[in-house]
C-alpha cells in the first residue's frame, strides 16, 4: 500500500513538473524568425552584349511618286548584333550609349519608263546611338538617336544590262531615332523590342540623262527589331530590400 501511495504522489508530480518545464522552454527556448520576402532592386548600370531579329521597310514614294518596282514597299529581313553601356541615375533614370549593326535581306529600287532600273541592294544598316530612358524595376522605356550608316550596293540596268550612272548625294551617311521596352527577365539577361528609323538624305541622278527628270529620292528605312541582351553589371549584383 506505502509502494502504491508512493507511485501516485511520483506521478503527480511529474505531472505537475511537464507543463512547468513546457512553458519554461517556450519562454526561453531559440525562437526563428520566418523569412521576409526579398524585393529585388534591379540595377541597369554596366555593359551589355546581345543580338537581334526584325523587319526593314523602306519608303515608296521617291522619284516624284513613281512606285517602286522591286521589294522596297514589302518587307525585308534583318537581324544583327548590338553592345553599350547604361548607367542607372536619379534613381528611375538610366542614359547610355550603344553600337548595333543589322544585316538586311532583298533590295529596294524602282523601275522607270523606257526600261531603265535601278536598284540598291541595301546590305545592312548600321548606327552609333545615345539613349535615355525610364525605368521601374525591371521595365525600361527609352529613347534613342544618332549617327546612322547604310551599306549601299547600287546599279542601274537596261535590258539586264549594266548602265553608267552617277549620283549627286551621299545617302549612304545620316541619322536615326527610336523608341523601345527592355525588360529584365533573369540575373544578367534582358529583352527588348523597338522601333529605329533611318534616314540617308536625298540625293539625284546625274546620269544617264534619262533619270535626271525623275527628281530626287530618299534613302530611309522603318524598322522594328525584337532582341536579347546578356548584360555584364559592373554596379554590383541584383540583391533584396528586406
Amino acid at each position: 500500500m506505502k509502494k502504491l501511495l508512493t507511485a501516485t504522489v511520483a506521478l503527480v508530480a511529474l505531472g505537475a513538473t511537464v507543463p512547468a518545464l513546457a512553458a519554461d522552454l517556450g519562454a526561453g527556448g531559440p525562437y526563428t524568425n520566418a523569412p521576409l520576402y526579398a524585393a529585388p532592386i534591379y540595377n541597369w548600370t554596366g555593359f551589355y552584349v546581345g543580338g537581334h531579329v526584325g523587319g526593314a521597310f523602306s519608303s515608296s514614294n521617291n522619284f516624284n511618286g513613281l512606285t517602286n518596282g522591286n521589294n522596297g514597299n514589302n518587307g525585308r529581313f534583318l537581324g544583327g548584333l548590338q553592345a553599350g553601356a547604361d548607367y542607372q541615375f536619379a534613381p528611375n533614370w538610366v542614359a547610355g550609349a550603344e553600337g548595333q549593326y543589322s544585316w538586311l535581306s532583298g533590295s529596294v529600287g524602282a523601275i522607270f519608263p523606257g526600261g531603265l532600273a535601278y536598284n540598291n541592294n541595301q546590305r545592312a544598316l548600321g548606327s552609333l546611338t545615345g539613349r535615355v530612358g525610364y525605368t521601374w524595376g525591371p521595365g525600361l522605356l527609352y529613347v534613342k538617336g544618332g549617327y546612322a550608316f547604310s551599306d549601299n550596293n547600287e546599279s542601274v540596268r537596261l535590258g539586264g544590262v549594266p548602265v553608267a550612272f552617277a549620283i549627286n548625294g551621299d545617302h549612304r551617311n545620316g541619322y536615326t531615332v527610336g523608341a523601345g521596352l527592355e525588360y529584365m527577365f533573369a540575373p544578367n539577361w534582358s529583352a527588348k523590342v523597338e522601333y529605329q528609323y533611318y534616314n540617308f538624305g536625298s540625293a539625284n541622278f546625274t546620269a544617264p540623262a534619262a533619270l535626271v527628270r525623275f527628281g530626287s529620292f530618299t534613302t530611309d528605312d522603318h524598322t522594328v527589331k525584337a532582341g536579347i541582351n546578356y548584360r555584364i553589371n559592373w554596379g554590383g549584383p541584383v540583391v533584396g530590400r528586406y
